[in-house]
């Protein structure tokens, strides 16, 4: 691509070459892509909330249909990412595509939210281990009562589980691609298999049944307001998916198949869901596990119909979601910092790559660094961060949705020079359903009076890190003008971008 861009946009026009900038290897075959972005998707929430989500959205059959429904968005928006991501096979992600699409500043305060959200999930993730370890070792995790933060009762031995988990998928991360897809892959497939294991022998069992799934919805509920509810949660229940375009620098495969790792990553995750919604209701009566006093719904239905086999089923799977959720997000979130220390964005450090594994070092360590502290905060408060993080994961959807309708041409115009499929109708409607798409998932999480709207302890902690990367941009505001908006593009992106995006 050729680059016009007037020499005066910036103090600085000279190139910045591959000694400047070393591009990941290409380690990564397209079943461990895919084993990221599901089981990044798949976490402790798909064995730990069944019950809970039949409770908030009235009944089994509304929860399946919020959680089917919230699939089919997901992958209506992961058409402008497997676009993106063929165009750009960088590391990124959103990040790199909404520089390329709304410039440095939207691209800033997409990875900013970006990072938050990979960070907390890494650190959700971790913590879910103490939380599986309260229900099956409760000896080990509540020994060391330390103090009781929001509700939460923290102890020694959980933030010791949490550490331990942490540090061991940094260490598997920061030792190659290759390694993390691997393990990856190996975890995802026994977890579906434990997975399809609990449903054919839940409905096998002699207490297991279709007729304890009936009646469908409790009444209570409106059904309307009870799938969306469980729609709204479709952002924190389907991240990972974006895992896949975050990758993509490292695709030992052509990135034209992007999009059907995402779809097809998108529909195993669906699937696993509602197995879940459904084992849970067909092993006793759904209404049975709606009490107040149930701390584990699901674990409960389970045991009641397999006894200790079924319970050892349960948090095997529960035990491989929460692994290769700590798994892909470390490979996200490492990717984000990698692309932001690319455009200097952050200290130039982030963008180092280790001289013997070939992996973002830096950025792994600074997941890590973030990740350890949160277990000493107590699980409640956590979530509200995850719960504010939701936010920032609609908006990297937006950002993303809008630039590939901005770069997007209709069937029968002029394809853009350099851009391969850059005509489509078909994608160019998906990427305007996209925006809407992720238009309403901010609505819905911030509107007062909607169902899924952020309590007040999210939106305190939302307003604290806009604050601080309000303070963190201002800070790098000088250094970011000594680098031109090209130098920054062939940074991040390996070229100049396209020609009619180039700001006159």
């Amino acid at each position: 691509m050729s680059d016009t861009r007037d020499p005066s946009n910036g103090p600085s026009t000279a190139p910045v070459t591959d000694d400047d900038v070393v591009r990941l290897g290409k380690n990564l075959k397209p079943h461990w892509v895919w084993a990221i972005a599901l089981g990044s998707a798949i976490g402790w929430g798909a064995f730990i909330l069944p019950a809970d989500w039949m409770r908030d959205g009235g009944g089994p059959l509304t929860a399946m249909l919020g959680l089917a429904i919230g699939g089919v968005l997901m992958i209506i928006i992961g058409v402008s990412y497997g676009y993106l991501a063929r165009v750009f096979p960088v590391s990124g992600g959103a990040f790199a595509y909404t520089l390329v699409g709304f410039g440095r500043t939207h691209a800033f305060i997409c990875a900013w939210f970006m990072t938050l959200g990979y960070t907390s999930i890494v650190a959700l993730n971790a913590s879910a281990l103490a939380l599986l370890g309260k229900h099956t070792v409760p000896q080990i995790i509540e020994t060391g009562h330390l103090y009781t933060l929001a509700g939460w009762d923290v102890y020694l031995g959980e933030i010791a589980v949490a550490t331990l988990a942490l540090v061991l998928f940094a260490v598997v991360n920061a030792r190659g691609a290759s390694l993390s897809g691997r393990v990856q892959f190996i975890f995802c497939l026994v977890m579906i298999i434990a997975i399809v294991a609990l449903v054919v022998g839940v409905l096998a069992s002699p207490t297991g049944s279709f007729s304890n799934v009936t009646p469908l919805t409790d009444g209570t509920v409106n059904p309307v307001v009870g799938i969306t509810v469980i729609v709204a949660i479709a952002p924190w229940a389907y991240i990972g998916f974006d895992n896949i375009p975050q990758a993509a620098e490292e695709f030992d495969f052509p990135a034209k198949k992007a999009f059907r790792l995402i779809f097809w990553s998108l529909i195993a995750a669906a699937a696993l869901y509602c197995a879940m919604i459904l084992a849970t209701a067909s092993a006793a009566p759904w209404q049975e596990l709606m009490g107040e006093d149930r701390v584990w719904g699901t674990a409960d239905a389970i045991t009641n119909s397999l006894g200790g086999v079924g319970l050892a089923l349960l948090v095997l799977a529960a035990l491989m979601g929460i692994i290769t959720g700590l798994n892909g997000f470390f490979v996200a979130g490492s990717r984000v910092l990698l692309a932001l220390g690319r455009a200097q964005m952050i200290p130039r450090v982030f963008q180092r790559v280790h001289p013997r594994f070939g992996t973002p070092h830096f950025g792994i360590l600074f997941v890590l660094v973030l990740a350890l502290i949160a277990p000493w905060f107590g699980r409640t408060a956590l979530s509200w961060i995850v719960d504010m993080a939701s936010i920032g994961f609609t908006f990297a959807f937006l950002y993303t949705s809008a630039c590939a309708f901005k770069m997007l041409r209709w069937t029968g115009q002029r394809d853009l020079e350099g851009i391969e499929g850059s005509a489509s109708t078909w994608r160019k409607v998906a990427a305007g359903l996209g925006v809407l798409i992720a238009i309403a998932f901010v609505l819905l999480l911030l509107v007062p009076g909607s169902p899924a709207q952020l309590s007040i302890p999210s939106f305190l902690a939302m307003g604290a890190w806009i604050l601080i990367g309000v303070i963190f941009f201002a800070a790098r505001m000088r250094h970011n003008r000594t680098m031109s908006d090209d130098q920054v593009d062939q940074a991040v992106l390996g070229e100049s971008r396209p020609d009619f995006l180039v700001r006159k």
